[in-house]
């Protein structure tokens, strides 16, 4: 287990941001072609994802995507995880999307946490309370980041932050019972 995230950081964090390719996922893109010639693209999500982005929903916490890639991919993803907001942005000019997103939710820098792997999450992470890599970002991410994962992107770095956010939080413990207790009949 990394190291923890201090309980007065983890304590102010309303929302949650998570990048897409290279955080949620490993950053491959599977291209193809259907047998009626249209183009498919797909992406593998860690389902151990899934479940911590859930927890900290029912946690009170607000999870966002924000991408500088349009993916049909992961707008279904975040459709299947009930992610009401998720912004893609092909430029990947991310900084005006979360600053909205931020308005749109009342958070503020501080509030935030941000969870990044390239060069296009600089921006952001410099502003954020709690800026966050995963153990496969470029050299600059990591050096801005104040707290990395142990797992890379795409295989439950995502799960291992809210995990970790929410024990800071004295609430893992609970929300763990919680989800048995739901399952137990």
């Amino acid at each position: 287990m990394p190291t923890a995230i201090p309980a007065e950081v983890a304590r102010r964090v309303k929302l949650v941001i998570l990048d897409v390719d290279g955080v949620l996922t490993d950053g491959a893109i599977y291209l193809g072609r259907s047998p009626s010639g249209e183009g498919v693209e797909l992406k593998r999500f860690d389902i151990t994802d899934g479940l911590g982005i859930k927890m900290l929903e029912w946690s009170g916490i607000h999870v966002a995507i924000v991408s500088g890639r349009e993916s049909g991919a992961t707008t279904l993803r975040a459709r299947e995880l009930g992610i009401e907001d998720c912004y893609q942005d092909a430029s990947a000019h991310k900084l005006p999307l979360v600053t909205m997103l931020m308005e749109r939710r009342g958070a503020s820098w501080s509030e935030v946490a941000y969870l990044a792997d390239d060069l296009a999450d600089l921006p952001v992470l410099r502003r954020v309370g709690l800026p966050v890599a995963v153990a496969n970002a470029v050299p600059e991410v990591r050096a801005r980041a104040t707290w990395t994962t142990t797992q890379p992107g795409g295989q439950g770095a995502v799960r291992e932050f809210a995990e970790t956010l929410l024990r800071a939080r004295g609430e893992w413990e609970r929300l763990v019972q919680e989800y048995c207790d739901a399952r137990d009949h």
